[in-house]
């Protein structure tokens, strides 16, 4: 599965499923139909591609992805706040005759009891002045709650070692979509309750919303046929 996640939130909006023989990459390239103007997608390294690259941009969204430690981005031009405009090719562009520009944002973040780790995020926010270094250093960071959104799906909401019931492929898929569902209708509550309250979605906890809902499922008259 791959996901659309707002990071804000913890919303998903768009996923797409396959089997184990269909690529990450390819799922991705399926979710720019959700993406449009104003939106800012981040993405792990895995993910660099000038066609896929070109398919988000193509909405409107700007992109701050991260590179591989051994892509190769040579400075073009040398930005006042340390970074650089550079260029990227496709694989099935040989002679680099239609280049993407992008600008490099490098950096490093000193982990607890172990070296630094280096960090070259590109974006295409290319205007140093609008869009400083160090604002987007810091804006990458927010990629990491993704993770937390499979951590609620997988751990909290299904349970951990629960096996999926359904023995057919497109059973587990209406599942794992219904899931998702289920997913969505707690985190808009928990929407509408921050706003209600003027709290960071963040502040309120997704295992005690869980909890909640199911004591009010199981408490509610007439309840839900079997």
């Amino acid at each position: 599965m791959a996901c659309l996640v707002e990071t804000g939130t913890h919303l998903v909006l768009d996923a797409e499923l396959a089997g184990c023989r269909t690529g990450e990459v390819t799922l991705v390239g399926r979710l720019p139909r959700s993406c449009g103007p104003g939106q800012l997608v981040l993405a792990d390294r895995e993910f660099l591609g000038v066609p896929l690259w070109r398919a988000f941009t193509a909405t409107g969204a700007d992109l701050l992805w991260r590179v591989p430690g051994n892509r190769v981005l040579p400075v073009d031009k040398r930005l006042t706040d340390g970074s650089w405009l550079s260029r990227i090719h496709a694989c099935t562009d040989p002679g680099h005759q239609d280049p993407v520009t992008v600008r490099v944002v490098a950096y490093q973040l000193a982990g607890t009891g172990r070296a630094a780790v280096d960090y070259r995020p590109v974006t295409s926010l290319l205007d140093a002045r609008r869009h400083p270094a160090r604002q987007l250093a810091v804006l990458y960071r927010e990629r990491w709650e993704a993770e937390a959104v499979f951590a609620e799906l997988k751990t909290c909401q299904r349970g951990a070692r629960v096996v999926l019931a359904s023995k057919s492929p497109d059973g587990v898929c209406q599942q794992i979509l219904a899931q998702l569902l289920v997913h969505r209708a707690l985190r808009e509550l928990m929407l509408e309750t921050a706003v209600a309250r003027r709290l960071d979605p963040d502040r309120i906890s997704f295992t005690e919303t869980l909890r909640s809902a199911r004591r009010s499922v199981t408490v509610t008259p007439g309840g839900f046929s079997p």
